[in-house]
């Protein structure tokens, strides 16, 4: 097995144009994401939209004028946008076992089409029952597309560049929340129906998916791993270049392939035992800690902050644009360092200097919103302050935690497990996302300012959790990436009992 380890360092094959136009259909699924997280915060605070479906929210932020935190606290509200992550929460793990009986290319395909039909129902909705439904086919979407993605990205791409092309999901992620925020900035000024447009035009980026995805191939690991021996070779050589040498690649994939089907004994009991121990960890912290930055509800809920800081709703969707488009620069800029100075040295830069802007952010808003259920107003000048603590907040985040949370857990499973740990830690994330926005504004309220010291407290403890138990795995190629977990301090442990294993089960 060294030896082939060796080999897989040694693969060849570059960055050509058609491994960069299938990754580049492929992560172009970030869309349907990113237009959802960028739409749902603009349409929410949308006089029209609140005034047709939610008379009752109108009415309650009349009453709320004595506390800016509690404006927009309501249940029914909050569950038009958490409905969503639920539903991806499912189909993701649903997805986990469909890929494998079908391969990653068909899975994104339906979750286009899936998302397809949610835009309709949600731009054509007259009543609560068909937003709601239309926020669960949008999430079976993001869930079915989620899942596939970020995987296809690190079994296509050179292991050179791996990184930078896994971070193009998230890239496209960033450009489909800047579209939809750039939309909610134009439809706001449409009375009575502007909403309608902004939450029908998802259907553009689920188009692009749906064509997109007719025309890519499947991955060779997918390929292998249902029988498809020679469309994978024929894939693999496609996608490294014609005069490409392939050999050495294709026989670790197969290799790995054989040691999954021999060890086959379920991927998700094969997780929980101890020599997967350290991939089970992985699969629940990354997700975990990125969801509790709070950048998944200030994503969503930003055009809502910025009300709350006294901004009017046009003033609300434009910082909201400065915002993604902070994120969009630092995800780019962050595509063409990852694989340059390793995924541990941005972790730990980035969650340092969040830590610093939540703390900043918690005591302007203690100091000059207020503490208590007492009126105040914030100056403009503080209010800009905050704005642009939120910006480098989001650039910190989008040059580190963004990216590196697909690019990070696509490549570090073992195939056996793969598609599970990528579908579980996807179950997770959306989990998570979706009780952070269902109870987001009643924290607000309750919480106050105190609210970003909770998110800082974390965004502390998952910057130390990197520092002490994340291995770097720059430019490790999959096949070989066992022998860092068995190098690491901690983790070795479990490695060795996994590779045991593996010994015995093949006498």
């Amino acid at each position: 097995m060294a030896a082939g380890t060796e080999a897989a360092r040694d693969y060849g094959g570059g960055v050509t144009a058609s491994v960069v136009l299938t990754c580049l259909i492929a992560a172009s699924c970030g869309l349907i994401f990113g237009y959802d997280i960028g739409v749902t915060g603009g349409v929410t605070q949308m006089q029209s939209f609140l005034t047709k479906f939610f008379p009752e929210v109108v009415k309650g932020m009349r009453g709320a004028k004595r506390d800016a935190y509690c404006r927009y606290d309501n249940q029914v509200l909050t569950a038009f946008t958490s409905s969503l992550y639920i539903a991806g929460a499912v189909a993701s793990l649903v997805a986990s076992r469909v890929t494998r009986m079908v391969g990653r290319q068909a899975i994104m395909l339906t979750g286009g089409a899936l998302f397809l039909a949610g835009s309709a129902f949600n731009a054509g909705a007259v009543n609560i029952a068909m937003l709601i439904i239309g926020r669960i086919l949008l999430g079976v979407g993001v869930g079915f597309t989620t899942q596939a993605a970020p995987l296809y990205l690190a079994e296509t791409a050179p292991a050179r560049w791996r990184g930078a092309f896994t971070a193009a999901y998230h890239i496209f992620l960033v450009i489909g929340t800047v579209a939809a925020t750039a939309a909610n900035y134009f439809t706001d000024r449409i009375p009575g129906w502007g909403w309608r447009v902004s939450l029908g035009l998802a259907a553009v980026p689920a188009t692009v998916i749906v064509v997109g995805a007719l025309f890519v191939p499947d991955t060779p690991a997918s390929l292998v791993l249902r029988g498809h021996t020679e469309k994978a070779r024929a894939s693999l050589q496609r996608v490294r270049g014609a005069d490409a040498d392939v050999d050495a690649e294709f026989k670790d994939i197969i290799r790995a392939v054989e040691e999954a089907r021999r060890n086959d004994e379920g991927a998700f009991r094969r997780l929980r035992g101890r020599g997967y121990r350290h991939y089970l960890v992985m699969v629940v912290a990354i997700p975990t800690f990125f969801d509790l930055t709070g950048m998944v509800v200030i994503a969503v809920f930003s055009p809502v902050l910025f009300r709350t800081l006294g901004f009017n709703s046009q003033r609300a969707i434009l910082a909201s644009i400065v915002l993604t488009l902070v994120n969009l620069c630092a995800v780019v800029v962050s595509s063409f360092t990852v694989d340059r100075v390793g995924r541990r040295f941005l972790f730990l830069a980035g969650g340092t200097a969040m830590l610093l802007c939540q703390v900043a952010v918690a005591w302007i808003l203690a100091e000059h919103l207020g503490r208590s259920h007492a009126a105040a107003t914030m100056a403009k000048s503080y209010a800009a302050g905050v704005v642009a603590l939120m910006c480098v907040y989001t650039a910190s985040l989008g040059l580190s935690w963004g990216p590196l949370k697909w690019v990070v857990p696509s490549e570090i499973y073992p195939v056996e497990v793969r598609s599970a740990g990528q579908a579980l830690g996807l179950s997770v994330s959306l989990t998570l996302s979706f009780a952070q926005t269902q109870v987001f504004m009643s924290m607000l309220c309750a919480m106050k300012y105190a609210i970003f010291l909770f998110y800082a407290g974390w965004v502390l403890a998952m910057t130390a959790f990197i520092a002490l138990f994340l291995p770097e795995t720059k430019g490790v190629p999959l096949e070989a990436m066992r022998a860092v977990w068995a190098k690491h301090w901690y983790w070795k442990r479990f490695a060795m009992d996994a590779k045991l294993d593996a010994q015995v089960n093949c006498l």
